[in-house]
Parts: structure tokens; sequence; C-alpha cells
């Protein structure tokens, strides 16, 4: 079950960060609505990963699709694999 609290309970801060736990973010609403997450360093450090990561495979793929594919015993030729 998530975990929503006011904004206003910041006021008493050490309460809403004692509720964070990786995996498991605070979410704080301002007027009744979603405003802000609060996530554990970790989570956020792990989110921001997989975002760079998925960044970077969309790039791949785009110049995969513009450029050609190689084929992998050609990848395997270049770095030296034996495959066997």
């Amino acid at each position: 079950m998530p975990n929503i609290k006011p904004v206003s309970d910041l006021r008493n801060y050490t309460e809403v960060l004692r509720d964070i736990a990786v995996g498991e973010p605070v979410f704080l609403t301002k007027n009744g609505r979603g405003r802000y997450a609060i996530l554990d360093m970790e989570e956020y450090e792990r989110t921001h990963a997989v975002l760079k990561l998925m960044k970077e495979l969309a790039k791949g793929d785009l110049s995969g699709n513009e450029n050609g594919w190689v084929d992998i015993s050609d990848v395997e030729k270049e770095l030296g694999v034996i495959n066997g």
C-alpha cells in the first residue's frame, strides 16, 4: 500500500523520513493532489541508472535501425572472442 502524506507533515520531517524504505517512497500531497515523492537515495540512484541505461539502449537501437545491424560473428571476430 502506498505511503501517502500531506506535504504539511514535513513540519515534522523526522517522522516522514522514518517512513521511507528502499522501494517504498513516501508520496506527498498538496491540496489533496499528488505533488512530490520522497525516495531513499539508493532507490533514486537505481532509478537514475535504469533511465540512463534505457536511453543508451534506445540510442543503440536507433543506430542499428538507421545504419544496419552487425552480425554476432563479426562482433566476436572484432573482439577476438573464440566461439567454440
